[in-house]
């Protein structure tokens, strides 16, 4: 028998184990500040379940609860940046995903020229 995956740490934000600036909260959904930002305004978005690893798997598993972390970060987005942001999932190490815990990284305010606001 394998030992259980150690909780990521988006888990440990949830459970109130390690702080977080966290500017949104509701059954299901958990939003915080980035503490590296990539923008003048860089929430997360996270699901608070450890179920999916990226944003396909939880598309395809469960749908609606993608919708619902879709209209928290618009809503999260309409607070905090004038409703004007981009909104991105990185899935894969490669793509730079560090965090194996579906999450969106909700990006607003003036971007540096040229990026993607990674």
């Amino acid at each position: 028998m394998s030992e259980p995956a150690e909780p990521s740490i988006f888990s440990r934000i949830i459970a109130r184990e390690i702080p977080a600036d966290i500017v949104y909260e509701d059954d299901h959904i958990i939003g915080f500040r980035d503490i590296a930002p990539q923008a003048p305004v860089h929430l997360l978005v996270v699901p608070k379940t450890d179920a999916y690893s990226n944003v396909a798997q939880l598309a395809a598993n469960d749908p609606g609860l993608l919708a619902e972390l879709v209209a928290v970060v618009d809503r999260l987005a309409a607070e905090h940046t004038g409703g004007e942001y981009r909104l991105v999932f990185n899935t894969g190490a490669s793509a730079g995903q560090t965090v194996f815990h579906v999450h969106a990284h909700l990006l607003g305010g003036r971007l540096p020229e040229g990026t993607l606001g990674r």
